[in-house]
């Protein structure tokens, strides 16, 4: 069941939270050894807190629009008095002190959350490989990725072990392994939903964002999760307004705009084939396909990976061992214990991106890679905004091809960046996007579409998805586990 059908029938009372929150846990006891999703699964907790929910009910007490619906959470959200670590092994046994303003909503909204799901550490990387508690597999093929930085919130709700799943997206690590998943994903626009308690990698690309089982189920926790937080100084003012009927609106009418350079990189033929299909059906429906140009899309990953790491620099600098985390002993002096404790608590990919980050920001390179980089960032975000004065949302493949093997990438890290290649330039321009499955490519694999949208112009977004989603059936592809 979606979020939106739990949380109708728990209202309702034609289902208890209590059998809703067996029912997943069950779930994860049956399949999650195979695919490895989750970290950590609260199962005491979840139940308290369904239970809760009941006896809430049956006071006759007024009900949020996510009660009794199951959460799973990426472990780079803070959660009071629970571990969270980002798969890293610099913060080992750390418990988090508070909890995310994205999560303390979601709870308040009803929702019981399941535990912490897998992820690449620090949210680096783009096949959740590159974590201190090994892989998680792709529920459609256990020899396969499922996408990154967020793959075990992606493969959780794949796998029907959650209806609705919590990821953060920094340069498409919510929409990549939506895609890869065969499950909706969205990265809302810069500042629309706190990033209060997100354990930070780049703080200027860093997006709170949510999986479902359905285009109403992402409108439904966007709604929950938006608007203004005095913790977080980047979130915005703008009014929340609600998501949930726009999935239900017609795309007659709808400006479609179509970018030749997102086709331009190198995709796998059964995606532009999938994307182009996609297209068609959109238009059918009553849409209008424009042509677009978005010329500096060639300069997102350069400037992406210059920017990301940059920032991540910065803010892992925190990760000493004195504060809290994991330490190591060391020598007998302070750089020692520094060195002793980031060596062993980072793993290789977080490593690398510190060094390249540090040499970006060193004196004699600030300007040549840091600031240049920020300057083609501008230029992304003007290209879009030439672009949506002729169109209402934009239409592109979500990834370059479908799930590539586990391992297949990983002694490359190009090849890994280049996963993210058609995702990045919405957050170097903080836009909003949405993945939603598209089809599937011959051997059965899940291909996403991308939808983009200005700024804070979810509401288009969820009008051209939900349109979609109903012509089509894609999104009730399932895993044969």
């Amino acid at each position: 069941m979606a979020a939106s059908e739990i949380a109708r029938e728990v209202r309702d009372g034609t289902r208890r939270a209590q059998d809703v929150a067996a029912a997943f846990l069950s779930r994860i006891a049956e399949v999650d050894e195979r695919v490895g999703a989750f970290i950590e699964v609260d199962s005491d907790d979840a139940m308290r807190a369904a239970e809760q929910i009941d006896a809430a009910r049956a006071r006759g007490d007024e009900l949020g629009p996510l009660a009794g619906v199951p959460v799973a959470v990426k472990d780079v959200f803070a959660r009071r008095g629970k571990l969270a670590t980002c798969a890293s092994r610099i913060l080992e046994g750390f418990r988090a002190p508070y909890t995310a303003t994205a999560v303390a909503r979601l709870e308040r909204a009803g929702a019981v959350m399941l535990g912490r799901t897998n992820m690449d550490e620090f949210a680096m990387g783009s096949s959740t490989e590159h974590s201190a508690y090994g892989v998680t597999r792709n529920p459609f093929d256990l020899s396969r990725t499922p996408g990154g930085s967020s793959g075990g919130s992606a493969a959780a709700v794949a796998a029907r072990m959650a209806p609705l799943a919590l990821g953060s997206d920094t340069g498409g690590s919510v929409r990549q392994p939506a895609a890869l998943c065969g499950v909706p994903g969205l990265k809302p626009t810069y500042g629309r939903v706190s990033r209060h308690g997100l354990i930070a990698f780049a703080s200027s690309l860093d997006h709170v964002a949510p999986f479902g089982r359905t285009v109403e189920d992402l409108a439904t926790a966007l709604a929950v999760m938006a608007g203004l937080d005095p913790l977080d100084s980047t979130s915005l003012a703008a009014a929340v307004p609600d998501y949930l009927p726009t999935t239900s609106d017609s795309v007659e009418g709808l400006r479609i705009g179509v970018p030749a350079e997102y086709f331009d990189q190198d995709l796998h033929p059964e995606v532009t084939r999938a994307t182009r299909e996609a297209i068609a059906t959109l238009e059918s429906l009553g849409a209008r396909v424009v042509d677009i140009e978005l010329p500096h899309t060639r300069f997102a990953i350069p400037a992406y990976y210059l920017i990301a790491n940059s920032e991540a620099s910065s803010n892992l600098a925190r990760y000493d061992g004195v504060e809290f985390g994991a330490r190591r002993s060391g020598g007998a002096d302070l750089g020692s214990m520094y060195e002793d404790t980031r060596t062993a608590g980072f793993g290789d990919e977080v490593k690398l991106r510190i060094l390249l980050g540090t040499f970006c920001l060193c004196s004699g390179y600030y300007d040549d890679y840091y600031l240049a980089a920020t300057r083609v960032r501008t230029l992304i975000r003007r290209d879009f905004e030439r672009a949506f004065e002729g169109c209402d949302v934009i239409a592109t493949p979500t990834t370059p091809t479908p799930a590539f093997s586990l391992g297949e990438k990983t002694d490359d890290p190009l090849q890994m960046y280049l996963c993210d290649v058609l995702t990045t330039p919405a957050n170097l321009a903080g836009i909003p996007g949405i993945s939603i499955p598209s089809g599937v490519s011959q051997d059965g694999m899940p291909i996403g579409l991308q939808l983009l949208g200005p700024v804070l112009g979810e509401q288009a977004l969820f009008r051209a998805a939900g349109a979609y989603q109903r012509a089509t059936q894609h999104h009730l592809l399932e895993p044969a586990l």
